[in-house]
């Protein structure tokens, strides 16, 4: 298969075009893919919005590419609110954990996504699609609504931020959540997460506080 041009960057990995109809996702140190396009295939048959897998080969994925801005972009152009923002994210991890675990027995346990903010949903003419699916694992909802929340908030207390009103968005986001969040595993979480610089894992209990402050009675310790 020939690779076209760049047309992407994360912090783990980098997205390349084949066609107008696929594009490959391949992490820079050869990160085994398998397991997020497992996923990502069975989230498609359930009808959650994912783009189409087409091949793994390693550290290679291949799957239908999008058209469209992330959030952020769409944000930036005029066509959603900051508080629209929140909301969408809300919905999409709310149907995501509607639905069944694709591995776990237990009955409380779901797919999580573990990063979903809004580099990581783009706006599509079908709809919003959730994209980067690199963190995701098995567990209770209350985990992934905590990650989502304090991810935000980190970008809230982040003196150089000037793209995104991370605050009102978070603001929307917790507006639409009624049962207690883990915010204590999320911190845990990003804490630990080696692409964070040492500046950003210094904010960390400052975005922390932001969301308590905002949402004290869902936050579970």
């Amino acid at each position: 298969m020939r690779i076209g041009p760049l047309v992407g960057s994360g912090r783990t990995a980098d997205v390349f075009a084949v066609d107008d109809a696929w594009v490959v996702r391949r992490y820079r140190d050869g990160h085994d893919a398998s397991a997020e396009a497992e996923v990502m295939s069975y989230l498609f048959d359930l009808g959650y919005p994912v783009p189409r897998v087409g091949s793994i080969d390693g550290g290679e994925l291949t799957m239908e590419r999008l058209s469209g801005p992330t959030m952020v972009g769409a944000l930036q152009q005029g066509t959603i609110s900051a508080e629209e923002i929140g909301a969408v994210l809300a919905s999409l991890l709310h149907r995501l954990h509607a639905l069944p675990a694709r591995i776990s027995a237990d009955p409380a346990d779901r797919v999580l996504h573990l990063d979903l903010h809004p580099e990581n949903v783009m706006i599509t003419p079908a709809g919003p699609m959730v994209i980067d699916w690199s963190n995701t694992t098995e567990g209770p909802p209350a985990l992934d609504w905590g990650i989502s929340a304090l991810i935000l908030a980190e970008v809230a207390v982040d003196p150089r931020n000037e793209a995104l009103p991370a605050r009102a968005v978070l603001v929307s986001l917790l507006g639409h959540v009624e049962h207690a969040i883990n915010l204590a595993g999320a911190l845990a979480m990003r804490a630990a997460n080696p692409t964070l610089s040492e500046g950003e894992k210094r904010r960390l209990q400052e975005a922390a506080a932001l969301v308590r402050s905002l949402k004290p009675t869902v936050i579970r310790p």
